[in-house]
């Protein structure tokens, strides 16, 4: 099987007749990946739920998430400056690879009644963002933890110039998109 990588480099040859590519620096390309997921309800309970959160993204990517705190304090939401609402990842390079093959080829076909992302994820500047609602779906985490449940936000990020050529790029990379008209 084909790897996400191996799929990248020959976006070039694929996509040229399409798109009107000179040469390969024209091509799309993936430039990072961002796994993202926010805690600002489950810590309001239990404090130590969003250190749970931590530990597990970072067996999920296999790297460190840094805390992302509010920018301002609103009453409204009960927030303080600075007060960590989620976390984040990014991951580039090889990282990046491994994590895009774990999470097309093994966790996304785990998905209960899966039919595929709709292709309304894929946004006008060439990005797409896959929000995945449990996070047992990948294998690092033990299906015994189940009332320990979150969901986290995939963010792919690329040089495409537009929602059409990011499109066919995601698709000819592997990325299981619903087919054009179906619901």
């Amino acid at each position: 099987m084909e790897s996400v990588q191996q799929k990248e480099k020959k976006a070039f040859d694929r996509l040229k007749s399409d798109f009107g590519y000179k040469n390969r620096m024209a091509a799309p390309k993936l430039v990072k990946v961002s796994v993202s997921s926010s805690i600002g309800s489950l810590v309001k309970k239990d404090r130590t739920k969003g250190d749970f959160v931590a530990k597990r993204l970072a067996q999920i990517t296999g790297q460190k998430p840094v805390a992302r705190g509010a920018k301002k304090a609103i009453a409204t939401f009960k927030t303080r400056q600075g007060e960590t609402l989620g976390y984040l990842v990014t991951l580039r390079g090889k990282h990046m690879y491994s994590f895009l093959d774990k999470l097309l080829n093994v966790s996304l076909p785990r998905t209960k009644d899966f039919r595929g992302i709709s292709r309304n994820a894929v946004d006008s500047v060439g990005n797409i963002t896959i929000g995945i609602k449990e996070n047992n779906i990948f294998p690092e985490t033990s299906d015994e933890e189940l009332k320990d449940v979150f969901g986290l936000a995939v963010t792919l990020v690329s040089t495409a110039k537009n929602k059409k050529e990011a499109t066919a790029f995601f698709e000819m990379l592997g990325v299981p998109l619903k087919k054009e008209g179906a619901k």
